[in-house]
């Protein structure tokens, strides 16, 4: 039975004010027939949605989540379902400054006549008409909130903060209008209308915060975004130089890009030459050179030079459209420490709930003459101290800050699971072919008996009419003025033949010196044996007498290698290396880059079963490759990272993409696993404490210790300085090396 096709996509969440919320929209989506998963993240406020499209849509998806009391973002266009998303984050930023900026003004006078003023006259009738619209008026959003998710049966943030704020106002509202009621039991009546307001304030202050910092996270999507230009100039059919928007253009169309200008799409070079900065993409500052038949990308900078090129790849399946989509949805995916987190999130406020009640029972049994008041006050205390939102900030802000990281540094990263996961990498298998060495034969070692330039120009000759892959090595390398061959023969196994001014010469390997017996000196000789036994392919060169030339051809490993495998193993990290290869090229390629463990003659097949083969051992690996033959090894292995400039299968079945190629970038992201999990820890290790610690003072667990009273204005504080700490700690990890 054929698997049913689904459909990935990700909905902006609208409406959500903590941690409980994003719970409540994950588990209403997991809810829907025809979802496969769903994963909500309050950071982002972004749901990934994977659904069946022929038993549920974007607009029943919607609905469910509205009735829940929440909204989703559904525009099929991408562009516009992003802009409003952002248009909807904007206008609430705004009108949550505007909110916060009069509870705190009408809050203040409420606190200075509450802690200085309160034997003036008509100072309890102040404090009532000050705070009443700031509890009913700018603090109107978590009533409304908080009766939604009654409605619905169940709660969250602004629960707490409606039942804390609302029974404070009611209960000074009571001994204001009716303090005999308390004076007849020997109680004397206090109001507390400032804890009310200050809570509404400080909590509105604090999302407020947590709001601009939210947005700061994800900066690296936004610097992503604005790489890629609006508009581009054209090359009609015609031959007339247009400028035309972005969306408008097709495969096959031919781009003009001036000195100066970004690359639009991604595409091959037809015409002119020049250096771009590939910079963002790969994390490298030098500029690569680009001339005909040379592959460029949407969001690299043209330097001096002018080019055209034809665009392959446009829209959203360019190199850099690519990326921002592994980062939204990276940033958007859950680390496996952050599901333990939201189920704690969905019980908490409840939970909370059932503490206060507690509180208050205890304080009327252990407290006959002054328990109503004090309970009602340690219930309220409780209600306001207990935030779920820093348990529910503690993970995702972290992950998106460090995703976002990684991003700018060349390395993309698929989800937060493998981020978390590289941090445990204890063994590291790389393919060998375009992993650790440069993936396309080069000449290494050019050694000539009389070098001419007539010589070197019939070489070069002979190397271009060749349509063997090493013959390109050598005519790169020549670089050399193509001229007029006569009587060209392709000798089989062998080498090439032409004739130039009437002469023949010969270029290709020993068999066909031996063959045309050609004399060949002992010195070069000698020089060509050594060569050999370092494992490089020898080309010759000769006319009808005597070899003139010898050219030394390698697959030579990257410069970085030797440099990535000595950090890899300094950091305790033990590295294999895989290859189709022989033995004795495996065992040259192993010890010049420092790898202790390789394997030769390895099958594709076989690749996936060495990996499976180290994890029964107890190992957790990472498997480093470029090939559509590392396919399978990458999706076995526990963390699998793709080389950038490998094939697109093993780009999608990787959980990491290292852009640059660059193997000392592995390390780096294992030291970003590292710093990342350890701010999770960090986050959660403080939200937990606060909290642990919090409740019972509030609930008035050291009154019977030393007289201690916790008030509902400190309370509200705290609560909202736990929240702003947890992310101002996840953005610590920019700055982090």
């Amino acid at each position: 039975m054929d698997k049913p096709k689904t459909i990935k996509r990700n909905f902006p969440v609208l409406e959500m004010s903590c941690a409980a919320c994003a719970a409540r929209v994950d588990k209403t989506l997991n809810r829907q027939p025809g979802v496969q998963t769903a994963s909500v993240n309050y950071a982002s406020a972004m749901a990934t949605v994977e659904y069946d499209p022929e038993i549920c849509s974007p607009e029943s998806l919607r609905t469910a989540v509205q009735t829940a009391g929440y909204d989703l973002v559904i525009t099929a266009d991408k562009e516009e379902s992003k802009q409003e998303a952002e248009d909807a984050h904007e206008l609430k930023y705004h009108a949550l400054k505007h909110r916060t900026i009069w509870a705190v003004l009408l809050s203040l006078p409420i606190a200075i006549i509450g802690l200085f003023f309160m034997d003036m006259p008509y100072a309890k009738y102040i404090m009532w008409l000050l705070s009443t619209p700031v509890v009913f008026w700018l603090g109107r959003g978590f009533y409304i909130n908080a009766w939604k998710q009654l409605k619905h049966g169940s709660a969250n943030m602004d629960t707490l903060v409606a039942n804390s704020t609302g029974i404070a106002y009611i209960f000074s509202l009571f001994n204001l209008f009716f303090p005999q009621f308390w004076l007849s039991r020997g109680i004397q009546p206090h109001v507390y209308f400032e804890a009310s307001s200050m809570i509404i304030a400080f909590i509105l202050l604090g999302r407020l915060l947590e709001e601009r910092a939210k947005g700061n996270t994800s900066t690296a999507i936004r610097k992503l975004m604005g790489l890629q230009p609006k508009t581009v100039t054209l090359l009609t059919p015609q031959g007339e130089l247009r400028e035309t928007a972005i969306e408008t253009v097709k495969i096959g169309d031919t781009l003009v890009v001036k000195p100066g200008e970004k690359i639009a799409v991604d595409g091959t070079v037809t015409e002119g030459s020049s250096y771009v900065d590939e910079s963002m993409l790969s994390g490298e500052p030098v500029p690569v050179e680009k001339s005909v038949s040379a592959k460029v990308f949407a969001g690299t900078i043209n330097q001096k030079g002018s080019f055209r090129f034809k665009a392959e790849k446009v829209g959203s399946e360019t190199m850099l459209s690519q990326i921002i989509r592994m980062v939204q949805d990276a940033q958007g995916s859950k680390a496996p420490v952050q599901k333990l987190v939201d189920r704690i999130a969905a019980v908490f406020v409840p939970a909370i709930m059932g503490i206060a009640l507690l509180a208050f029972v205890l304080w009327l049994i252990f407290d006959p003459v002054n328990g109503f008041t004090r309970g009602l006050l340690a219930a309220v205390t409780v209600l306001i101290i207990a935030c779920p939102c820093a348990l529910g900030l503690a993970t995702p802000t972290a992950i998106m800050v460090g995703i976002g990281k990684g991003a700018e540094a060349g390395i993309l990263i698929k989800d937060a699971e493998s981020l978390e996961t590289a941090k445990g990498i204890d063994t590291i298998v790389l393919d060998k072919t375009g992993t650790v060495t440069e993936g396309k034969p080069v000449v290494t070692d050019f050694i000539w008996t009389a070098e001419t330039p007539l010589l070197k120009n019939i070489f070069y000759s002979l190397e271009v009419s060749s349509e063997h892959p090493l013959a390109e090595a050598v005519a790169n390398h020549l670089k050399g003025e193509a001229l007029p061959i006569n009587n060209f023969e392709s000798l089989t196994g062998a080498g090439i033949s032409g004739i130039v001014n009437g002469k023949r010469y010969y270029a290709g390997n020993l068999r066909l010196m031996k063959q045309q017996h050609i004399r060949i000196s002992e010195s070069l000789a000698a020089t060509a044996k050594q060569l050999t036994e370092e494992m490089k392919t020898v080309i010759w060169f000769a006319d009808e007498q005597e070899a003139l030339a010898l050219a030394a051809i390698t697959d030579r490993i990257k410069e970085t290698s030797k440099e990535a495998v000595e950090k890899l193993r300094r950091m305790g990290i033990d590295i294999y290396m895989l290859t189709g290869d022989n033995e004795a090229t495996a065992a040259s390629v192993a010890k010049e880059a420092g790898i202790p463990h390789y394997r030769a003659e390895v099958l594709p097949a076989q690749k996936a079963g060495f990996i499976k083969e180290l994890q029964q051992q107890g190992k957790r690996v990472a498997m480093v490759g470029d090939g559509i033959n590392d396919s399978a090894a990458l999706a076995q292995a526990d963390l699998s990272i793709a080389m950038g400039k490998g094939s697109d299968i093993a780009i999608d079945v990787a959980k990491m993409t290292i852009i640059s190629s660059d193997l000392r970038k592995i390390a780096d992201a294992v030291r970003l696993s590292t710093l990342t999990v350890r701010t999770i820890r960090e986050n959660l290790f403080w939200a937990f404490i606060y909290n642990l610690i919090g409740v019972p003072i509030a609930a008035g667990a050291l009154y019977p210790i030393c007289g201690f009273v916790l008030s509902p204005i400190i309370a509200g504080a705290a609560m909202a300085m736990s929240s702003v700490s947890v992310v101002t700690n996840s953005l610590r990890l920019k700055t982090k090396r």
